[in-house]
């Protein structure tokens, strides 16, 4: 039995199996709990009463500390209460089940909510679970749709076409720099990028990537539609544990938008930079090359661009300069597309996962250029006897 006190408390209550809850006046814990049991119309006999909080027991000793407006939870016989993670357990025990009664008890639970990480909580358990994850057509879920042109009838057309809008703008950044070489370096360098493009076109720009449709080894998502964050460039995985699934309701795709295909080995403007000094490698012996730099262009003089970029950006150490001793070698151009455009070289990153700090990472040496086949030697016919 509680002992009595003479100030009055007030609290919020509620009962364990009830999403609802009840501001309840009281001078003693007996009080509290036989108004309780009242009002939910529950047994008194073995029922206690404890912090919503953290499932702490209010008994005699602990009553007269309890603050106003305190949130408890009524406990039949039997039942136990651990706190926060056992509301998160119930509503995830639920997610299996029919949702219309997840969404209501949210709803509910949040229009009397005040303490603001609660609110953000249940804010966000309430996006969660209003998901319209299986609709794919306009028709199956208008909501989604809104803000987007009339032709994207599906969301997995709008999705692939996203995705392949992020690769068509690394392809312009390739393709922009043809301006700055030579005519003789620069034919060479469109004659590779057209292999880009037309090896690009074959794939239909990697949509595939984000279509939940696709082949499973060609997505970057499951087959619901759920991305999950491969971490930053310099990790194997995501701390974080970011997930998204941008099929789901408008709120998500408009946040997907947010993430990032993150070049990772190395940066994007790193491989524009040697893939741009390999062209100039093809002619050691011509003018027009010049280097690219992040803050300015500048013209070269002779062939000091490569080492120049060696030198500051670390790259290729020493097979710029075995290039020069041997001349002309073919640029492996599908080494630098795997770099710039597929999944090799490309991390799906949450926003706070994608560090804009310089990667310090080179392309392979060994793979700038093809290997160059040497002839067969022909051996001489034995003369017969």
């Amino acid at each position: 039995m509680c002992a009595v006190v003479s100030q009055l408390k007030t609290v919020r209550l509620r009962a364990l199996r009830s999403a609802q809850k009840f501001g309840v006046a009281g001078r003693s814990c007996q009080e509290l709990l036989r108004k309780g049991c009242l009002r939910f119309q529950l047994p008194v006999q073995g029922s206690r009463l404890c912090l919503y909080e953290d499932g702490t027991e209010v008994t005699e000793d602990y009553f007269p500390g309890l603050p106003d407006d305190a949130e408890l939870v009524l406990l039949t016989e039997g039942q136990t209460w651990q706190g926060y993670v056992s509301d998160i357990s119930r509503f995830l025990s639920m997610f299996h089940e029919a949702q219309a009664g997840v969404i209501e008890a949210a709803r509910q639970l949040l229009s009397g909510e005040r303490a603001p990480l609660r609110q953000k909580l249940l804010a966000d358990l309430l996006h969660t679970v209003s998901q319209n994850i299986e609709a794919e057509t306009r028709a199956q879920d208008p909501p989604w749709f809104e803000g987007l042109e009339s032709r994207f009838r599906n969301k997995s057309g709008y999705l692939r076409y996203s995705c392949e809008s992020r690769i068509r703008s690394y392809l312009r950044e390739v393709s922009s720099c043809s301006r700055v070489l030579g005519a003789e370096a620069r034919e060479e360098y469109l004659r590779i990028l057209g292999a880009m493009c037309q090896r690009l076109r074959s794939a239909q720009y990697n949509g595939s990537y984000f279509d939940r449709g696709a082949e499973a080894g060609s997505r970057l998502c499951t087959r619901e539609g759920w991305f999950s964050c491969q971490g930053p460039f310099d990790l194997d995985s995501c701390a974080s544990k970011h997930s998204i699934n941008p099929y789901s309701n408008r709120e998500s795709r408009v946040l997907f938008s947010t993430w990032n295909l993150d070049h990772i080995h190395p940066g994007l403007s790193v491989v524009l930079k040697q893939f741009h000094a390999a062209a100039c490698l093809l002619f050691p012996n011509r003018v027009g090359c010049v280097h690219l730099d992040s803050a300015h262009v500048t013209p070269a003089r002779g062939w000091m661009t490569g080492d120049r970029i060696e030198k500051k950006r670390t790259i290729v150490p020493t097979l710029a300069e075995a290039i020069q001793e041997q001349g002309g070698r073919e640029v492996d151009w599908e080494y630098f597309y795997s770099l710039l455009f597929t999944s090799e070289n490309l991390k799906l990153v949450h926003i706070a996962c994608h560090k804009k700090t310089t990667h310090k990472l080179e392309c392979d040496p060994g793979r700038i250029y093809r290997s160059q086949k040497r002839p067969k030697r022909r051996r001489p016919a034995r003369k017969c006897q």
